[in-house]
């Protein structure tokens, strides 16, 4: 069996920045363990895989540990590589998770992709021994999302010199965690750290800004805002606050196009 694999930088205008991202389009669904066998295969944060039904093209993404409910660099990577190699001429493209439902993703000016996705449903919660010491240094404010925890504190600077305990982080009970301060030159910045998906610090995690808009959006009193990951790789975000949805918008640039070979 062969298949095609396109890696993108997603989030970036330049290759090796932003978060690199595989994508494979499928006839069919695989069997979820070759799948997941493929994904720690590549070794990258997300692996996305794709089938076309009709006008809609359903969406899956796993880390090189498990499958994840929702991924943003791997959706606008996926959105590339539609619009640029498996010749999608419509300006939206809808995908569909069996996870999180309907995702949209639209051409903008400028080589921007907007995706539309569900808001995070955030709670303020008392603040977390065990995650206060994993990531060293006790937060302003605790935020529970769906699958993360959303830790605010005062400036940038914070959120670049946290050194987390990748061990403790591991034994959380959530997909990850998020740290995130107003930034010096954007709204907002953040950092996310997700050991126990075998991802110990994300690149740029489009799916957090789903959690982190919502709160920013009410800080501030706005609804579009500016985001930076200061991550090592760095990514560039916009983000919108629509209620029930967010649009984050970021742009793409191709890494490499291959081919894997399974004997099956």
């Amino acid at each position: 069996m062969k298949l095609k694999i396109y890696q993108i930088d997603a989030f970036t205008d330049y290759v090796f920045g932003g978060n690199p991202a595989a994508v494979c389009i499928l006839d069919e669904w695989l069997d979820a363990k070759m799948m997941q066998a493929i994904a720690q295969e590549n070794n990258l944060a997300e692996t996305a895989f794709i089938v076309q039904r009709n006008a809609t093209y359903e969406l899956r993404w796993f880390t090189p540990e498990i499958e994840v409910d929702l991924c943003g660099h791997a959706t606008l990577a996926s959105a590339y590589v539609l619009y640029n190699y498996h010749g999608h001429l419509e300006n939206t493209i809808r995908f569909y998770s069996h996870r999180s439902g309907e995702l949209l993703v639209q051409k903008a000016n400028d080589n921007y992709m907007v995706m539309d996705f569900p808001s995070d449903k955030i709670v303020a919660i008392q603040g977390n021994t065990e995650i206060n010491k994993a990531i060293g240094l006790t937060p302003e404010r605790t935020i529970k999302g769906k699958t993360d925890y959303l830790l605010i504190y005062n400036s940038q600077q914070e959120i670049e010199e946290i050194e987390p305990d990748f061990t403790l982080l591991n034994k959380l009970d959530c997909r990850g965690v998020i740290v995130s301060a107003p930034g010096d030159k954007v709204d907002f910045v953040s950092r996310f750290f997700a050991p126990q998906c075998g991802v110990p610090e994300d690149p740029v995690t489009g799916s957090a800004h789903t959690t982190m808009t919502p709160y920013w959006s009410k800080v501030f009193g706005k609804t579009e805002m500016t985001a930076k990951q200061l991550s090592k790789r760095g990514g560039d975000l916009v983000c919108e606050y629509l209620g029930e949805r967010v649009k984050i918008a970021g742009k793409a640039v191709p890494y490499l196009i291959g081919e894997i070979n399974i004997k099956l």
